[in-house]
């Protein structure tokens, strides 16, 4: 087993068993994660080195036009894919081995926490992991401490307001707040 068969895996939305060949796999992404990360909280970095180093740890190119504040957390890495234009403010955690996608000119908040695993509930299988993408549409702004759980969409023009828990997919140019997320207005379009 190796990243790839992992990754196949976790965007397929199959469950990781605990002590498995792909447990293991992933075990070993999130050292290399680890260490990449480690490097960039370490010390300052120009915004050149940053990018670079983002993208050593996402395993993909990342645009010249991405801003990212360390520090900066994530127990993988390897399944980020970030489009142009984003701003991630410090203090961000970002578990994404069920996929994190970030589309054009988003705004992520200070110590915004996206996760995109479940355990098992079951607790002879408490260490089983169930992945769940969540994609974040094109001009979103995510406010300061939100969190955002697995298998959500946010929408184009979507505000996530501070402190939010988003559990659900949020519409196109809607505006949430609260614990959890809830509608409270939607924004011309």
């Amino acid at each position: 087993m190796n990243l790839d068969d992992l990754l196949q895996a976790l965007n397929a939305g199959q469950t990781i068993t605990a002590d498995s060949p792909l447990h293991q796999v992933m075990h070993r992404a999130s050292q290399e994660a680890l260490r990449i990360t480690g490097e960039l909280n370490g010390g300052y970095h120009e915004p050149a080195q940053v990018r670079e180093l983002l993208a050593r740890l996402t395993g993909r190119p990342v645009d010249e036009s991405v801003t990212l504040f360390p520090p900066f957390y994530a127990d993988f890495g390897k399944n980020i894919t970030l489009g142009k234009r984003i701003f991630i403010n410090s203090g961000c955690k970002f578990q994404d081995q069920g996929g994190v996608v970030i589309g054009d000119d988003c705004l992520i908040g200070h110590n915004t926490v996206l996760a995109t695993l479940n355990h098992d509930l079951d607790p002879s299988r408490r260490a089983d992991m169930h992945p769940a993408p969540i994609t974040i549409s094109r001009n979103v702004w995510i406010g300061s401490n939100a969190t955002v759980l697995p298998g959500v969409t946010i929408g184009d023009n979507a505000v996530v307001a501070a402190a939010s828990v988003v559990t659900k997919d949020v519409p196109d140019n809607a505006i949430v707040v609260g614990a959890p997320a809830r509608v409270v207005r939607s924004l011309a379009s």
